[in-house]
């Protein structure tokens, strides 16, 4: 089994060269993980744009999959969902596909299903990340497979935690993960924008509205990472007959709780019926 160490800067491919590879691959460097001529990229011959953006950051790009694995200590597969399988199938039989950590940030496929593609000296690890890990603000949770080590586990959320945060659950929460973090942003953005169209309604210009309801929604995130439950802090901000606590009551009348709690539920169930199909 290779030893791979965090004191030392790592080979590190992509099976898959689109935005999250990239915004990865720019972590890594930035944290001293990677040096840049030590990335390989694969990128679907039609997507020449995001080889030059890995050639850009000093990084090695084919549009085969192939050199990827063979270069690399740790492969990152990246691609869509259903490509992961036929991707995996060119390689498999490759004597650097041996002994070799696979890391795997494709949604709904579970870490059996790949570690049956794979050679049995593979290691697999399942990782899903979010659309924040772009700006270093991701949320990502982890599952090891069957023989993936502890150091396995460590050693991802470090790559992981360059570009945000990682924690480590059982693969049966990862559907439960994707709908709270993989899907959260999309509720995110929503609630922004129906604080910015409140603001306009109330007479603010659309572009000051945005940019208060973007900035409150990221102080009060950075409140919490500090330290503190949400509903203290809510209350903190909650003046006896004041407008804050006027407008929680149209919230709780309206079912904003109920509403969210059942958009995540909703999620998970959809992440469920995905990965049965995916998995079969």
């Amino acid at each position: 089994m290779i030893k791979l160490s965090l004191n030392e800067a790592m080979k590190i491919g992509f099976i898959g060269g689109g935005k999250l590879a990239f915004a990865l691959a720019n972590g890594f460097i930035n944290a001293g993980l990677a040096k840049p001529d030590e990335i390989t990229a694969s990128c679907h011959p039609s997507d020449v744009v995001s080889a030059e953006a890995f050639k850009g950051l000093g990084a090695a790009a084919f549009f085969d999959n192939k050199p990827v694995v063979e270069r690399s200590e740790v492969v990152i597969v990246s691609v869509k969902p259903d490509v992961v399988v036929p991707a995996l199938k060119e390689i498999k039989d490759l004597p650097a596909s041996k002994n070799k950590l696979f890391i795997s940030v494709a949604m709904g496929i579970t870490t059996g299903s790949i570690e049956k593609i794979l050679p049995h000296e593979a290691r697999v690890i399942r990782v899903m990340p979010n659309t924040p890990a772009l700006v270093k603000e991701g949320a990502a949770a982890l599952s090891r497979g069957s023989r993936a080590t502890p150091e396995d586990a460590t050693l991802t959320a470090e790559l992981f935690r360059a570009v945000g945060s990682c924690e480590e659950v059982p693969e049966y929460q990862m559907d439960a993960v994707t709908a709270l973090s993989g899907s959260g942003p999309a509720y995110v953005y929503m609630l922004i924008e129906s604080l910015a169209d409140g603001g306009v309604r109330c007479g603010l210009p659309r572009d000051l509205a945005l940019r208060l309801a973007a900035q409150t929604t990221l102080g009060a995130a950075a409140m919490l990472k500090s330290g503190g439950h949400p509903a203290i802090m809510k209350d903190n901000v909650t003046s006896p007959a004041g407008s804050t606590a006027e407008g929680t009551y149209h919230l709780e009348k309206n079912g904003f709780r109920a509403a969210v709690i059942g958009a995540v539920a909703a999620a998970k169930d959809r992440c469920k019926v995905v990965s049965e199909q995916l998995n079969n």
